[in-house]
């Protein structure tokens, strides 16, 4: 049987671990997510699902893993797994199920494996982000609704939660950058935002633009007005204003999306009309982001480096006659996807946010 989670934030000795199952785990978001969870110190990893390499080595397939873990992937769903208590000692805290399957494949999963009662899931595709669809139909089982899980909008409903839709990398960088203007109401005209992203944002699959002899020395714009990301950007800013129309709280937000030639990261580069003083827009974003242990203010300009293989998000303002400028950047595989999913599973369980998380950016 489950025990009751307390409320408040526990500390390893005094709190039970949690069982693990990670389905889809052979992808980047798989790799990144046993990365992380194989040095959780609250953490047993039950299984790692993956239809086509059941039976190899996690090892074989994340070879940064080798030495790390003797875990092999199964092809077989056996949610008991995740009740057992652990053969590492201590009580069971609970159960997650992390979802890390390509879009439009979670609500798929779900429909045809009705996961048990007591077992939280923590799915990072798309597919359960947008309120108009965040909750499985009837005859799927559990109707309970997905909450959008980005803590530095809806930490206090993630801890009471137990169906979270991580948000998107893209989501994740732009909206971090946004929320304090839209909380106080100032976003109030278009925000012009330009973005790059690396090439693990495509994902493992090969395709043209994914190639190295495409992607290297090379820069291209895709998606342009119209990427997928822009929906739940929107009704994250809209949600500080229930009464506005449109694409944002009385904000048209023109977003440019662009690949790099490197690897991991996003830069998002962002400016708006304000009349604020560069001191007063220091204030209000260093005041919102008080107590959020990942996201840090930055008066000094800031690079890619410092947040790749990390679970930060860096912010830089600037004034710029009346337009703000907003630098925002992210890891896009850690906060943009499976860090971000572990911090949310931290605070699920009412572990220490930051726990796992502790992570040093490459730097050079």
């Amino acid at each position: 049987m489950l025990t009751t989670m307390s409320s408040a934030i526990k500390t390893p000795s005094s709190v039970g671990r949690v069982n693990v199952g990670i389905i889809g785990g052979a992808g980047y978001t798989g790799g990144e997510l046993l990365r992380i969870l194989i040095n959780h110190p609250q953490v047993d990893i039950a299984f790692v699902h993956s239809n086509s390499n059941a039976g190899n080595l996690i090892s074989d397939v994340h070879t940064d893993l080798l030495g790390d873990t003797d875990l092999r992937f199964t092809g077989k769903l056996n949610f008991d797994e995740l009740f057992k208590v652990s053969p590492s000692g201590g009580d069971l805290e609970g159960a997650v199920l992390f979802l890390c399957v390509g879009h439009g494949d979670a609500r798929k999963f779900l429909a045809a494996n009705p996961v048990k009662e007591g077992i939280k899931i923590i799915d990072l595709s798309q597919d359960f982000r947008l309120s108009a669809n965040n909750s499985l139909s009837t005859g799927e089982g559990r109707g309970e609704a997905f909450i959008y899980g980005l803590p530095e909008l809806n930490r206090e409903a993630i801890k009471t939660a137990n169906n979270i839709a991580n948000p998107g990398c893209f989501a994740t960088c732009i909206q971090v950058g946004l929320l304090p203007l839209a909380k106080a109401g100032l976003l109030k005209s278009e925000v012009h935002i330009n973005a790059t992203t690396g090439s693990t944002g495509a994902g493992q699959s090969l395709a043209t633009t994914s190639h190295f002899t495409w992607r290297n020395n090379n820069l291209s714009i895709y998606k342009a007005f119209e990427h997928q990301h822009l929906k739940e950007i929107s009704e994250s800013l809209n949600s500080f204003h229930p009464s506005s129309a449109g694409e944002g709280p009385g904000v048209r937000l023109n977003f440019i999306p662009q690949r790099g030639d490197f690897t991991r990261g996003i830069l998002a580069a962002m400016y708006t009309e304000s009349d604020m003083s560069i001191e007063d827009a220091y204030i209000l974003y260093e005041d919102y982001f008080a107590g959020h242990p990942f996201t840090h203010i930055s008066k000094r300009n800031i690079d890619l480096k410092q947040v790749v293989n990390t679970n930060k998000c860096l912010i830089h303002l600037e004034k710029h006659g009346n337009k703000l400028f907003i630098i925002s950047m992210i890891d896009n595989l850690l906060k943009g996807a499976s860090g971000h999913a572990v911090q949310n599973m931290n605070l699920m369980f009412g572990f220490e946010e930051t726990m796992g998380l502790r992570l040093k950016a490459t730097a050079f």
